[in-house]
């Protein structure tokens, strides 16, 4: 909601008094009214270099929206696959662990083979340590590492669906549409249990006036 508030300001100073009005809140956004009014978006340092880099280049007026977008689009690429380094790696550990517990199962039958004198209670739980390793690789790679992987990638497309937003919005405000055009055009890329609905957003919009 604050993401496409602040869009929505922004858009819609630079189309009432021009472009070059916004030069300064895109130079210093720690100092620009505008961000400062939207502290959740202004506190990812991520989005508001993504968001004021392209709003610079939309200022400077050299490139067309043809070309930006193509830019935007391998930024918002290169971020999503260095945001996904941690969460394939998890994955790659998660497939690991079962390897693990198979280790412990062999491990452990070639260690009660090598006491077959024993006594029936102690060759048990020989066994049933090769068993216990067995079923902690299982359990933590189905149970605990594989999970946690899909949460990282999940957040990860979160983060990349904000970037698609700003990127949308930008281009359309490019195009020619009017702001609250614009905003309904990034709007529209969100997923459908973050997206709010037209009337909220124009209520939000209003209330920060």
């Amino acid at each position: 909601m604050e993401l496409m508030a602040l869009l929505y300001d922004i858009l819609q100073k630079a189309r009432k008094e021009g472009l070059m009005s916004i030069e300064k809140d895109v130079e210093e956004p720690e100092s620009s009214p505008i961000f400062q009014k939207y502290p959740t978006v202004s506190g990812d340092h991520h989005v508001v270099e993504f968001i004021t880099d392209y709003l610079r280049m939309m200022v400077s007026g050299n490139l067309n929206a043809h070309e930006i977008e193509s830019l935007m689009e391998s930024e918002i690429e290169t971020h999503h696959h260095e945001a996904n380094a941690p969460a394939m790696a998890i994955t790659r550990l998660a497939g690991a662990l079962p390897a693990f517990g198979i280790v412990a199962a062999v491990l452990g039958v070639v260690n009660t083979m090598g006491s077959v004198g024993q006594p029936p209670q102690i060759l048990g739980a020989m066994i049933g340590s090769a068993l216990v390793g067995t079923f902690l690789g299982i359990l933590l790679a189905y149970a605990v590492v594989e999970p946690l992987g899909g949460l990282l990638e999940q957040k990860v497309e979160d983060d990349s669906k904000e970037l698609q937003c700003i990127k949308t919005t930008l281009l359309a405000s490019m195009q020619g549409y009017a702001p609250q055009v614009a905003v309904e055009f990034g709007r529209k890329v969100l997923y459908s249990t973050d997206r709010p609905t037209f009337l909220e957003l124009e209520s939000h919009v209003k209330g920060r006036k």
